[in-house]
């Protein structure tokens, strides 16, 4: 069964584009070049504020940031374990040589095993 990476990250909703157009270069390579099945990056919309827990408290959104939700399939944990490595050390992910957007560090992941799927 496949395997999917999950992120949720904080994004300066100025940098809408800039986001966009670094989504599309990094999932250019996970899908060319690292064996992703599929990437998916979603904007927030109505993403509210919780009294607990929430998305934008995970994240420490600020009030001029938006949350974006984030996941890659992979056909497999092996998969996805490889892909990783490769990211990890290739330089086109370097964030000196290509900057992410937003602030990396408020960034949540995991990988999860897919338990339904319809």
């Amino acid at each position: 069964m496949s395997y999917i990476d999950g992120f949720v990250v904080a994004v300066p909703t100025a940098n809408k584009e800039q986001y966009k157009e670094y989504a599309k270069y990094c999932i250019k390579i996970f899908k060319e070049e690292y064996g992703a099945l599929s990437c998916t990056e979603c904007w927030g919309e109505d993403v509210p504020n919780g009294e607990v827990t929430s998305f934008p408290q995970a994240v420490q959104a600020k009030d001029d940031e938006t949350v974006v939700f984030s996941w890659i399939t992979w056909p497999s944990k092996e998969a996805r374990d490889s892909g990783m490595q490769k990211c990890m050390n290739d330089p086109r992910f370097d964030s000196k040589t290509a900057p992410m957007p937003f602030d990396g560090k408020r960034m949540i992941y995991g990988g999860f095993e897919v338990l339904v799927n319809e």
